[in-house]
């Protein structure tokens, strides 16, 4: 039964989606078009090589046609000889030059950066020959010599990344799919090499990988997290806009199987944001990979807690999307294609990290593309959602016996209810009130007015002084009675006291 609700409701996911659309049994991505990681590279590789192979075609046909126009130029013009009987050889070195010109633009050689960027595995952490590599006297690398340090070709590993990283930097003006594919391109050659040295031990060496990329990306992470290159902080407000709008959506319109009124189901699901929300703090595509995985065992929680049995893959990917709606974590889009870019592909490739990526990739991708047919209703009523047109219509609870409302829900409403009819009687009694004080300011105002007018009148303003025959002490005591009166003016131009009012209520 909740299958079928699932595919009715347009959430429905088949294992076999999640997969490489090559067959290769490796999780795809919807960043890399439905590929893992290992195919992405080797489709990147032919499209480059064939790439290249025109570049070198073009570049052949543009010297022939160079060639054939200065060849015609040439037979029409005949060099003049000089006046020491010598021909001028100006017009074929100038030729040569430009063809020489020409074959370099299409030079499909990379120039790597001087050896001075290489540093020695002597050197000292935090010292660095250049003054554009910052320095790192951060944990992450104490942790990574640390940790180097019982194994045989540690001092070759730390050298060697050592010198890729500092290389990196001078890498900062190439896009950062270019600097994606050269840490990948090093992680690769890291990792055969390891497999290679510590013959018989694939888990060890991948926690060496996980080491190093701990310890590169720590040091990479502000030059290639979100460049202003590209536009992730546009995709990140429009997914952030987006989850805002579908506030409205509720836990029963996805046919999520959790009932949040149980203590424990409740506590889970607010782990699980927490921890998705978590991701977007942490700096190593590996840690941000943990937050993901222990957000999805919280919602097995959940929903196991819920249902009293193992949830299946059609039970966790509504709640999934239902807890990304709740949380909206920040840089959702961000994060997804730095650990796309700069995660150790054999993490995101296979494996429960893997597993886990992947659902909260198809998870954005529906957010992104949800409309009224996936939950269910019209699209009329969708659009009206959207634009807060009409409120969130009710549904019914999914965790009920006889999938009715339960006992809890009715008296839980209820209470709402006697809520709301008490509200209104205080709002009444309070507008009631506040219409009585609104009528005697009235009449206070009303009240001042005519005072001040009768004091006007009997005491209009003086235009002229005193006669000049009156002597100053007749106008000084002519002028004390005014005086006393004008306080009684103002004595009676006090309001009167007002007596403090009592809401109840």
């Amino acid at each position: 039964m909740t299958t079928q609700r699932f595919e009715r409701s347009g959430i429905h996911l088949d294992q076999s989606e999640l997969l490489c659309t090559k067959g290769c049994g490796f999780y795809g991505n919807r960043a890399w078009r439905g590929l893992c990681s290992k195919c992405w590279r080797d489709e990147n590789q032919k499209d480059k090589q064939t790439q290249i192979q025109e570049d070198w075609a073009l570049a052949e046909r543009l010297q022939k046609e160079e060639e054939v126009a200065y060849a015609s130029i040439h037979q029409k013009v005949q060099p003049q000889p000089t006046a020491s009987g010598k021909v001028e050889e100006k017009k074929p070195k100038e030729k040569a030059s430009k063809v020489k010109t020409v074959a370099k633009l299409f030079s499909t050689s990379t120039k790597t950066p001087p050896k001075k960027d290489h540093i020695s595995v002597e050197a000292t952490p935090g010292s660095s020959g250049s003054p554009h590599v910052p320095l790192d006297p951060d944990r992450a690398t104490r942790d990574f010599i640390d940790f180097l340090k019982p194994l045989r070709p540690g001092r070759e590993i730390f050298k060697q990344c050592r010198a890729f990283t500092e290389s990196m930097f001078y890498k900062r003006e190439l896009g950062v799919e270019e600097l994606s594919e050269c840490v990948q391109d090093f992680y690769q050659k890291l990792s055969e090499y390891l497999h290679t040295q510590l013959k018989g031990s694939s888990e060890h060496a991948e926690s060496v990988m996980d080491e190093v990329e701990k310890y590169m990306m720590s040091r990479l992470y502000e030059g290639v997290f979100c460049p202003e290159s590209t536009d992730d902080e546009v995709k990140d407000l429009a997914i952030q806009k987006r989850i805002r709008a579908l506030h409205w959506v509720t836990i029963e319109m996805l046919c999520v199987p959790v009932d949040e009124e149980i203590p424990e189901v409740s506590d889970s699901v607010v782990k699980a944001i927490t921890d998705v929300i978590e991701m977007d703090s942490k700096r190593v595509p590996k840690h941000k990979l943990t937050c993901i995985t222990r957000c999805s065992k919280h919602i097995f929680s959940a929903i196991r807690a819920t249902k009293g049995e193992p949830a299946s893959a059609d039970d966790f990917l509504p709640a999934l999307i239902y807890v990304v709606l709740k949380a909206n974590p920040p840089r959702l889009q961000s994060n997804i294609q730095y650990v796309t870019r700069f995660c150790n592909p054999s993490r995101i490739m296979s494996g429960e990290d893997g597993y886990y990526f992947t659902n909260l990739c198809c998870a954005v991708a529906f957010i992104e593309k949800l409309d009224g047919r996936s939950l269910n209703m019209s699209s009329e009523d969708f659009e009206r959602h959207m634009s807060g047109q009409a409120s969130a219509p009710a549904w019914p609870q999914a965790s009920g016996a006889s999938g009715g409302p339960s006992p809890a829900s009715l008296q839980q409403v209820q209470s709402g209810l006697e809520l709301l009819a008490g509200l209104g009687v205080r709002q009444e009694r309070v507008m009631k009130e506040a219409r009585r004080l609104e009528s005697d300011l009235i009449d206070w105002s009303e009240g001042v007015e005519h005072k001040v007018h009768g004091a006007l009148e009997r005491f209009p303003p003086a235009t002229e002084g005193p006669p000049p025959d009156v002597p100053a002490a007749a106008a000084a005591a002519a002028a004390a009675p005014s005086a006393i009166d004008a306080d009684n003016v103002e004595n009676d131009l006090l309001p009167p006291p007002l007596q403090p009012q009592l809401f109840t209520g």
